[in-house]
Order: C-alpha cells, then sequence, then structure tokens
C-alpha cells in the first residue's frame, strides 16, 4: 500500500469518526418545527433573553426528556418566528449547539406561575464571546452580538413582557488578566445597553457562575470574584451558584445534568424576585 493510500484511508477513517459523533450529538434534535395554535396573550406572556457565550449557548447533550414540549414555553427560530420550544434553543452555532438550561428554566417557572401564564426564550448567546466583544457590538461568529440582542429583544416585545435576562459569560475572559480586572466595569457598561434596550433600567439579570472545573482554576475563580462583586454593586443583578455542578468531560462545559440544573436555579431565583417585588396586600 502507497503512503498517498494509507492517508486516504486515515483521512476517511477520521471523516466516519467526525460523523458517528455528530450523528449522536443530534440524535434528539428536533426533525421539524412545531407553532403554537395560536399566539398567547400578550399581558400574561414573560419573555426572557439568553444571552452570552458558550455555557448559555448550550453545549450539553440533549436527550429525550429535553424535546418533550409545553404549549405554554415558546422560544423563536433564526425568522423570528415563534414555536413551542424544544432543545437546543440557540442556532447560531449548528455543528457545536447542543443542551443548553433555557428549557428546564421555562419548566422551573411554571412549576410556580399561575396557568395563564405563557414563558418565551430568547436566544442570543454566541460560543467564545468575549464581554468586550458584546460592548463594541463586533461580529463574531456571523453574529454581531449587540446588535442581534436588540433585534431579538424587540421580537420578543411583540410577543410579551420582557421579565429578565439570563446571562452566563466570562470563561473567554478568564484567559487574560487585563480583562479579569476589568469586568465588573465591563458588566455595568453592558448591562446598562441591556437594560436601555429593554426599556427598564431596573430589568433584572440572573448571573451564572463558572463552573468550578477548569484547568485553568486560578482565572475562573478571579471571575467569579468580579461577577460576586458586581452582584452586590447592583440591586436588580442575581447571583446562580454552580460550584457543585459538573462538567461534560472537557473542563469547560456543563454537562447536561448540570445544564438542567442550572436553568432550575435560575427558575427559582427568578420566583423568588418575584415574590419580593410583589405588592403586599396587608
Amino acid at each position: 500500500m502507497t503512503p498517498k493510500i494509507t492517508l486516504t484511508v486515515f483521512l476517511l477513517f477520521l471523516f466516519v469518526l467526525e460523523s458517528n459523533a455528530q450523528d449522536l450529538r443530534t440524535e434528539f434534535f428536533p426533525k421539524a418545527e412545531r407553532r403554537p395554535n395560536e399566539l398567547p396573550d400578550k399581558e400574561n406572556t414573560w419573555v426572557f433573553v439568553l444571552a452570552g457565550q458558550s455555557n448559555m449557548a448550550g453545549r450539553g447533550q440533549v436527550e429525550a426528556i429535553d424535546t418533550i414540549p409545553n404549549p405554554r414555553i415558546l422560544t423563536i427560530n433564526k425568522a423570528g418566528d415563534l414555536l413551542i420550544a424544544k432543545e437546543p434553543l440557540h442556532f447560531y452555532e449548528p455543528i457545536l449547539t447542543g443542551l443548553d438550561c433555557g428549557l428546564s428554566f421555562g419548566k422551573e417557572l411554571l412549576n410556580h406561575v399561575p396557568d395563564s401564564i405563557s414563558i418565551v426564550l430568547i436566544p442570543t448567546a454566541v460560543g467564545g464571546s468575549a464581554i468586550g466583544q458584546w460592548i463594541n457590538d463586533s461580529t463574531y461568529r456571523d453574529v454581531t452580538l449587540l446588535s442581534n440582542f436588540r433585534e431579538k429583544l424587540e421580537i420578543g416585545k411583540q410577543f410579551g413582557q420582557i421579565k429578565g435576562i439570563l446571562w452566563h459569560q466570562g470563561e473567554t475572559d478568564a484567559a487574560k488578566a487585563e480583562t479579569i480586572e476589568i469586568h465588573v466595569e465591563q458588566l455595568r457598561t453592558l448591562f446598562g445597553e441591556f437594560r436601555s434596550a429593554a426599556g427598564n433600567p431596573n430589568l433584572p439579570i440572573l448571573l451564572g457562575e463558572l463552573g468550578s472545573f477548569s484547568k485553568t482554576k486560578k482565572s475562573w475563580r478571579a471571575i467569579n470574584f468580579k461577577i460576586r462583586r458586581y452582584v452586590k454593586s447592583d440591586p436588580n443583578a442575581y447571583l446562580i451558584r454552580t460550584g457543585d455542578l459538573n462538567h461534560k468531560g472537557d473542563s469547560v462545559h456543563f454537562d447536561s445534568d448540570g445544564q438542567r440544573e442550572m436553568g432550575k436555579r435560575f427558575g427559582e431565583k427568578f420566583i423568588d424576585i418575584e415574590a419580593k417585588s410583589a405588592p403586599s396586600h396587608q
């Protein structure tokens, strides 16, 4: 066998391996979009924007349980059409995207709200994006980050009330001491832009910590310190703990159980926010 044939066989082998991996990753992806029979009442529809980088965009394995729909949990497709939500919600990185925390967040909310309430989840996260790229409205992986956020937020406003933002980001910024140092200031700047776009200076923003499983633990802990510091300075920002959650084997991304649990914690936190902000009846 000549070296050229050997190389061809090797490349074919790698192609088969990659194809099999993709097949396993997408095994339970929805095969068709399902639209609601009618639009929910706008006054009773809560809209949440999911933003950040890959651990919000989702890299977990989608399993059958993640595609069980609830007609009261909705999302949008790339064209901005309203759909009944199934994982994965994010569509910006089709060869990478996987399970995120959105559907489990929505399911947790439905455990606590009246039957009249519907949930719309708006995906805007892009893996690998730095917070400075969001602030500067940079185009990253073919997405102009802040402009896309604003565009999708406006779509969300058509369907209901913007109730909050779920944010998970910081792994990219943990790679450099200079971006760690200014993380609090950058969060303040970006969240000001988010709230301005929403038309609500007091809009709740829920921030997930980075996982505890990084190979560069010191820098990730430094980002988490900055996140906690920011939350203490913003009365409408709320921390979601993740230190006990596991990665999927790459020391970077939450596994499927971790994504579901993180979504549940986002939901529990938001319900707590709603309870505290509700007018008392004495």
